[in-house]
């Protein structure tokens, strides 16, 4: 459509926007009054989005959202994400065994949620989660990734049946030496009861070698991996995530008896080095976008390094027109709607990513997120928007290279992301890393429809 009657106030404006362009091929032009014609909105939906895998990611040492994951979600398919990390020595250093008679009372792995710790269905699924002992050692230098795989043995050391609970604090006995236990309040935390057994062997009845230092403990006990039982796991099931720092510890608490005189005690086995592992298995919907054969038009997004989108712009230098390169982009902005009905009860994700790959096939900063451009955006966007459904972005200035050939499309991907913290900053920073800590999913509408993809580009036509 074109804007005929511009209001002095629009008018000044613009002038002042126009006058603000620098020249770029024909396309941002210093313009001048008497050249200036008038505004119009071209529309453009001829761009292209393809369902594409993610790339895999280094999932080492993410301490701070470690997913375990049993989700059949009736969309996208099932994702299973198991948790392997190292058992040290009570502070990480040379145990020495108390003197006197130990007995076991309990052992259990805690786990503390993560914030915003669950997505899935929490209220229907009831989840079973197990432990093993490792046999293998994690290597520290090594890097894992999602596709990685680690062994362990078949030998179950620790099991619970539970309801996700992320929100929910516990109360639980501290052990105080010498006086009476007291209540504590402690944060949300699935707690998995472990062999005594296990510990007696591993720990109080180790070889006195392996406790002289905490290398040698590791490489003797190796470490635990954590599983959802998908046969004890009820329900759709979904992706919790745990903080795998120093509060994810093995606790055990013990009597120890010495000339006469019986006393609790506990100590810790903290968890480290943790590496996460990550399985999909799409639906027949899913495999068909991957496979391009699916008629629907749909595009799949999902977390967890599951599922991203590319773009093509067919013909990007004639996207204006008969116009050609006499206009100026005063405005570009990729729209992407989220297909009806597929919000809920899933959320989408909160904020996608756009991003570009270089000459060497690396990401890159769109030149409109980039704060080495003098032409960003500075509000970039991403983020979901609740009340049009839908993701926006702005691309002017990387549409204007595209057109007039300064810039080369070696691909441009749309993706999950891990969610940015609310800023003041007038910049955003913007992310455009794989993401395996968040498990978010969308369903876009890529064609096929009066909400498809599109491109809402603001230009003023000039004389030639």
């Amino acid at each position: 459509m074109k804007f005929y009657k511009l209001g002095l106030l629009t008018l000044l404006i613009s002038l002042f926007i126009f006058s603000s362009c620098k020249r770029q091929e024909g396309i941002g032009l210093d313009v001048d009054p008497a050249n200036q014609i008038n505004g119009t909105l071209l529309v453009d939906t001829s761009i292209v989005l393809t369902t594409v895998p993610e790339d895999t990611v280094v999932t080492n040492g993410v301490l701070a959202r470690a997913p375990l994951s049993y989700f059949n979600d009736p969309l996208f398919g099932n994702t299973k994400a198991d948790i392997g990390a190292m058992l040290n020595l009570p502070g990480t250093v040379a145990y020495t065994i108390p003197t006197g008679e130990i007995s076991i009372d309990s052992a259990v792995l805690i786990l503390p949620y993560a914030s915003d710790g669950f997505y899935g269905d929490s209220l229907l699924s009831t989840f079973k989660v197990n432990v093993h002992q490792l046999s293998q050692n994690i290597v520290t230098t090594q890097n894992y990734y999602n596709t990685s795989q680690l062994t362990y043995t078949s030998d179950i050391i620790g099991t619970k049946t539970f309801k996700a609970r992320a929100h929910d604090t516990l109360q639980v006995y501290n052990i105080v030496k010498g006086k009476a236990d007291t209540l504590a309040k402690v944060v949300p935390q699935v707690r998995v009861p472990i062999s005594s057994s296990f510990v007696y062997t591993n720990l109080f009845n180790a070889p006195a070698s392996i406790l002289r230092s905490n290398a040698a403990y590791q490489n003797y006990v190796k470490g635990l991996y954590i599983t959802l039982d998908k046969s004890g796991t009820t329900g759709i099931g979904g992706n919790m995530f745990f903080r795998v720092d120093t509060s994810a510890k093995v606790q055990v608490y013990y009597k120890l008896t010495t000339g006469g005189t019986t006393d609790t005690a506990s100590l810790a086995l903290p968890l480290s080095n943790n590496v996460n592992l990550i399985k999909h298995a799409y639906s027949s919907n899913v495999t068909a976008a991957l496979n391009q054969t699916s008629k629907d038009g749909l595009v799949y997004l999902q977390g967890l390094v599951g599922l991203r989108s590319k773009i093509t712009f067919p013909d990007v230098k004639n996207i204006l027109g008969a116009v050609g390169k006499n206009a100026i982009i005063n405005r570009a902005e990729l729209v992407v709607n989220v297909a009806p009905g597929t919000g809920t009860p899933f959320a989408p994700n909160q904020q996608l990513t756009l991003y570009r790959l270089d000459l060497s096939r690396q990401r890159a900063l769109l030149q409109d997120a980039s704060p080495s451009d003098p032409r960003n955006a500075q509000v970039f966007g991403g983020r979901y928007d609740a009340n049009e459904n839908a993701y926006h972005f702005l691309i002017t200035a990387y549409l204007q290279d595209l057109i007039s050939g300064k810039s080369v499309d070696y691909g441009t991907y749309l993706a999950p992301v891990t969610p940015s913290p609310a800023t003041t900053s007038t910049q955003q920073t913007v992310n455009i890393g794989v993401t395996s800590t968040y498990a978010q999913r969308t369903v876009i509408v890529g064609k096929n429809g009066a909400n498809r993809a599109r491109i809402n580009i603001y230009y003023t036509k000039i004389n030639p």
